[in-house]
């Protein structure tokens, strides 16, 4: 699904990914951890083709379409409700049974007896929660997630884990994390940024 040979990234004078190899298979689930700084979000950006490398290759076997991202913006729309954002990013993605596969989220996620509200009145774990339901939403077959437990209370996260171990197999998964041993179960590998 993914191969890197000397994939690196740098802006300007500064590198912000070194060159590394990579290989994640289809049904792969790799744990990317590291410092702040070393290169974690640049990867997660560089595989979900939000940038390009400035140096090697890079090699995304997966239509556009099929890629669910989350990065530290929720990249969704303040303004609408959770049902008007997530009805949009369906029809973005052509769901087919969006309506239903809205719901089943929304409700997974806690989120169903506000879905009518402005995502503006939303705490930043609510926000976070529905971030997760816009990227699983098209039922992706990469799924490439950057910390996606910031902000999560614990009930969050135990979705999160739940959702992750349902996926972990049968979607490739590519996560960042400061906490590895939170998926260290399901990871078929594990990658250290320096």
């Amino acid at each position: 699904m993914i191969r890197a040979r000397g994939v690196e990234k740098r802006y300007g004078r500064r590198r912000a990914l070194r060159p590394l190899d990579l290989d994640v298979d289809p049904g792969g689930f790799l744990v990317v951890t590291g410092a702040n700084g070393s290169g974690k979000t640049t990867l997660l950006r560089l595989l979900a083709g939000l940038a390009a490398p400035t140096g090697g290759r890079l090699d995304v076997d997966t239509e556009r379409g099929r890629l669910g991202y989350l990065g530290h913006e929720p990249l969704l729309y303040r303004d609408l409700t959770a049902l008007e954002n997530l009805d949009l990013f369906g029809r973005l993605y052509r769901v087919p049974e969006r309506r239903e596969r809205i719901g089943m989220l929304l409700e997974r996620y806690g989120l169903w007896d506000v879905r009518g509200e402005r995502l503006a009145s939303y705490s930043r774990g609510m926000t976070q929660r529905l971030a997760l339901c816009r990227a699983l939403l098209h039922e992706p077959e990469l799924l490439v997630l950057d910390e996606p437990f910031t902000a999560l209370d614990v009930e969050g996260a135990e979705l999160l884990d739940r959702q992750l171990t349902e996926l972990a197999g049968t979607s490739t998964v590519v996560l960042t994390t400061h906490d590895p041993a939170r998926v260290e179960p399901l990871a078929s590998g594990l990658l250290a940024l320096a």
